[in-house]
Formats: C-alpha cells, structure tokens, sequence
C-alpha cells in the first residue's frame, strides 16, 4: 500500500446524510472479483438518467465540471452505511477519492476503507456544517491534509483531528493488515518454533 502522509486536493461536497453503500455501488456490479474497474459506477443511480450509463444526470455533484478530479469528498452524518460490501470504497478508490470527511461512518465501511488506502477523517457537526459553509461561498474549495500531524488546512482554518492509532501508524507506513502482520514474521516464526505442539 502506498504512503499516506500529506496530500492536498480539491474537495467535493455531498451534501447528503445517510449515504450507504448501496447507492454508492448498486448490487448489479458486484460480479467482478478484481479491485479495479468500479469507479465508473460510482453513485450509478445517481450519476446517470434511466439505468443508462450513456445518459448523464448532469445535475449530480459528480457530473459538474468544476469537481472534476476531486479527491476529497465531504459528506453528511453515517457515511457508508448499509451492506458490508468493500466494493463500496473500491469503486471510491477507483474513481480517485482519497480522503473522505464526515461526522460518522459505519464501522465496516471504516474498516474496509483503510484495509484500501482510503483516509476517513470523522469531524464534528460543527466543522461539517462549517467546511460546508466555506465552499458554498467558495464553490472551489482544496484542502491540505497532514496526516503525520492530523490536521487538515482549509483557507486560513486549520482543523485538528482524531485517528485510530494502528489505522495512523499503517497509512503513514504504507502497511495494510497483511503487511503489518509480516513486520512480525520472524518473531511468529520463533513462537512457532518454542510451541512447535501449537
């Protein structure tokens, strides 16, 4: 997994609560067993007109011009509710989403979103409502997101936040489960050996 340190990108306001995970990939493409190729699927039902990929809702966010190549996404209260599917933060993944803001999420999503690179960052109501605030008088809002000292700077603001330790230490290493696991290699290996009956 790749290092996640600092990264500054353009923020794409969801202004939606509840959003899960469903709505975010629908069922019907889910039959692929690869991580890749979900993104243009993204928000299907929402992104495209009559179940028609080729008939653009070009009122949806995601569609506007002005949000392309957004790689933060800020959202409203339990993000990534619903079903278990991990192709949910594939297809977020996929489609460039690197960082994703909200007040909650569901815990699986959570899970699922760092065992992908993906930084999920749980802020108050208050900074919610307040990010929220800036890009509607902004429109094109970027923020800068240092995750070594777990702030993020947007205009003149800098907002502070909280983060699971183990999730803070594999993101700045770069380590996913099995690769944290691996750091540890020889000590399992020397466990197995005094417990060769275990």
């Amino acid at each position: 997994m790749k290092k996640f340190t600092i990264h500054t990108g353009k923020i794409l306001p969801l202004n939606i609560s509840n959003i899960d995970t469903d709505v975010i990939i629908p069922k019907q493409f889910l039959k692929k067993i690869t991580k890749n190729g979900f993104g243009k699927y993204l928000f299907f039902n929402w992104r495209y007109l009559n179940n028609n990929i080729k008939n653009i809702n070009y009122k949806f966010i995601l569609n506007k011009s002005i949000y392309k190549n957004s790689s933060i996404l800020i959202s409203r209260e339990n993000f990534g509710c619903g079903s278990s599917r991990e192709h949910a933060v594939w297809a977020l993944k996929d489609f460039g989403f690197k960082v994703i803001l909200s007040s909650s999420f569901s815990d699986i999503f959570y899970n699922n979103s760092f065992n992908n690179g993906i930084l999920l960052i749980v802020l108050s109501k208050d900074i919610i409502n307040n990010i929220f605030s800036i890009i509607k008088k902004n429109i094109i809002v970027f923020a800068k997101i240092n995750l070594i000292k777990k702030y993020i700077s947007i205009k003149d603001k800098k907002y502070f936040f909280e983060i699971n330790s183990f999730y803070h230490f594999c993101m700045i290493n770069g380590l996913d489960r099995i690769d944290y696991t691996m750091k540890y290699k020889h000590k399992i290996e020397e466990y197995e050996r005094k417990n060769i009956f275990y």
